[in-house]
């Protein structure tokens, strides 16, 4: 098991169904950038090896990232 955590806003309720889309992403601001794949992309990593990701978020507390992994899929060389 495998957690990462932040301390930022939390992702909005009505968002939470598209955090795992290709090209979604929240960045608009000046300074902010991103194509919306990264999470996308570990998504599709993490069930590559039969594993699991999700998160809990709130506004008070920030994002959390569980990635579960099976210790077979971790340890075997590819």
């Amino acid at each position: 098991l495998i957690t990462i955590k932040d301390q930022g806003n939390g992702i909005p309720e009505e968002l939470k169904d598209r955090v795992f889309e290709p090209f979604f992403t929240t960045k608009s601001g000046s300074g902010e950038r991103g194509l919306g794949l990264g999470l996308a992309t570990a998504r599709s990593r993490v069930e590559a090896m039969h594993g699991h990701i999700s998160f809990d978020s709130s506004k008070v507390e920030g994002t959390v990232f569980h990635v579960t992994l099976p210790m077979k899929a971790a340890i075997e060389p590819r």
